[in-house]
């Protein structure tokens, strides 16, 4: 079978079926290999086969990849809005882009380089002595403090060390 302009042409006399869809009257293919895709995506298990048979199709292929991008987008952005404050915000990120990597080539690089530079920073942790290791914890602390102190106190104008005074003075 050839492809000319994007469109499968049968080997052999035309008008003869082929074995992955019938012929029109011209020799063109009228199912390409959208039913061969689905057999193959048949042999596989779980999510693997069932993402294989949705992209055996054009329309599948654009509504996952819209679909995944969608929710891989909502992740990375909601894990950035959370890195500043204290909890899972990296975390986040990185299960956006992996999500994102189901689907588009650089995430999957962007993925990989995320992940050797979190290797090669924790790798240099490691090695440090204690000193070290308490300076950058107590290091986050702080950051982490005064990030959640100045959140407070310019977006719900509260001021926390107000705040207390008041609670120690009662």
């Amino acid at each position: 079978m050839t492809i000319s302009d994007g469109v499968r042409e049968p080997h052999g006399a035309t008008g003869q079926p082929s074995e992955t869809g019938g012929v029109r009257g011209d020799g063109r293919v009228e199912t390409g290999d959208a039913d061969a895709l689905k057999g193959a995506a048949a042999g596989r298990s779980g999510i693997h086969g069932w993402l294989d048979g949705v992209r055996s199709t054009r329309a599948g292929r654009l509504t996952l990849k819209i679909v995944i991008g969608a929710i891989g987008a909502v992740l990375v952005i909601g894990g950035l809005i959370m890195v500043p404050f204290p909890g899972p915000g990296w975390l986040v990120v990185f299960a956006g882009l992996a999500v994102l990597a189901t689907e588009f080539h650089w995430a999957h690089r962007l993925l990989e380089f995320g992940k050797r530079t979190l290797s090669a920073w924790t790798g240099w942790l490691g090695r440090q002595g204690w000193t070290v290791k308490i300076l950058v914890v107590l290091v986050a602390a702080i950051t982490a403090t005064a990030i959640v102190y100045y959140g407070l106190k310019l977006s719900l104008h509260i001021d926390l060390i107000v705040e207390a005074q008041k609670l120690l003075t009662r």
